[in-house]
């Protein structure tokens, strides 16, 4: 348990007016609900871990709170000195290091945050801060709502999408004695040949094409556009279509078959029709495990992204607020716990060396 250090020796140091920032997004962020400012503020912490945080404390939203920043600004103790003070003061409670994502698509980046709390905060209560900023970040809208329609105007209705429709034959037996008004007007008759001369043949109709076409097959057609040597015709996908379609029922999509179907293909492909029927016998996906979705069926949606993660304090080794208590991980954790941190020292024990360092260099200068 730590014990009061009431020194008058080393006062809260004064912020330079000039004390840099971070960029936007970046640097120190104070947490809510601290308590008011007071003289007593740190009085359980060390002499050192006092001083620093003192200095933090008075530190503006968003200032720069690096390790090589902090020491510039505090001449009285080094980088290493910093460092090992800001582990203690995460240790009591006072700080916790984040990874912030900030931006969204391609334009995503890591934005580093100090979160500091005057108060001291055990690992539920920033357990819960940390989830709650999380939760918050991930439901942030990343663009703009769109303008709500004016009142009084209603949207122009959208026309609906023109519908294919299958063409259709009749037989010539079975054609309506008579016409339905309806009905749209044939186009003229062509002209009767002329004598001696036997009338052209009319044009082929077109073939019926079905209504639809299974994903089965689609896939099968597609392979000839992803890797030529795979090129099928419309009668070799008609017959691959039941064995691609046992793919499907096992779960698979469309790019998983074609993916499988042409990965790895030798340098020439003799016979694309057998090869692809080989390889839909050989390579078909199991059954998938009972309890899973079935294709057809909703699925539960993914579990959102996290956009805000904990920082180990000592070795900036990123993770989940539950798996880093007092903002440390396991094996900073060990060693800070069987170490005990590096004792503080006191100025005067500093000015005491150094004068003595100076005192013995004089002497070997002496003749």
């Amino acid at each position: 348990m730590a014990t009061p250090h009431f020194s008058s020796a080393l006062s809260v140091p004064a912020v330079p007016a000039a004390y840099p920032m971070a960029k936007p997004g970046y640097g120190k962020r104070s947490a809510p609900g601290e308590q008011p400012r007071t003289r007593d503020d740190f009085a359980l912490l060390p002499t050192r871990e006092r001083y620093i945080a003192g200095f933090v404390d008075h530190l503006p939203e968003g200032a720069e709170m690096s390790i090589k920043r902090l020491a510039k600004q505090l001449p009285l103790y080094g980088q290493q000195a910093i460092s090992t003070a800001l582990n203690a003061l995460s240790v009591a409670g006072h700080l916790r290091r984040v990874r912030c994502s900030v931006g969204a698509g391609d334009e995503t980046r890591w934005a580093y945050r100090t979160f500091w709390s005057r108060t001291a905060r055990d690992n539920e209560w920033w357990n819960t801060y940390l989830a709650t900023e999380n939760a918050s970040r991930a439901t942030a809208p990343t663009a703009p709502p769109e303008a709500p329609a004016s009142p009084g105007l209603a949207a122009p209705a959208e026309s609906p999408a023109p519908t294919a429709v299958p063409l259709q034959r009749t037989p010539p037996e079975a054609a309506p004695d008579t016409t339905p008004a309806t009905a749209p007007v044939a186009p003229p008759a062509a002209p009767a040949a002329p004598a001696g001369r036997a009338a052209p043949a009319p044009p082929p109709a077109p073939a019926a094409r079905p209504a639809a076409l299974s994903p089965a097959y689609l896939a099968l057609a597609e392979l000839g556009r992803k890797d030529i040597r795979l090129a099928l015709s419309a009668d070799d996908c008609a017959t691959l279509e039941p064995q691609a379609a046992a793919w499907f029922a096992r779960g698979v999509d469309a790019d998983y078959l074609i993916a499988a179907l042409t990965a790895g293909l030798p340098a020439q492909v003799d016979c694309p029709p057998r090869f692809v029927r080989r390889r839909l016998a050989d390579k078909i996906p199991p059954h998938r495990p009972a309890g899973h979705s079935t294709p057809g069926t909703s699925t539960p949606a993914p579990s959102p992204a996290r956009r805000l993660l904990v920082e180990c304090t000592d070795c900036g080794r990123p993770g989940l607020p539950e798996a880093l208590p007092d903002g440390l991980c396991r094996p900073c954790r060990a060693a800070h716990s069987e170490g005990g941190g590096t004792p503080s020292v006191d100025p005067a024990e500093i000015a005491d060396v150094k004068a003595h360092m100076a005192n013995i260099r004089d002497l070997l200068k002496a003749p």
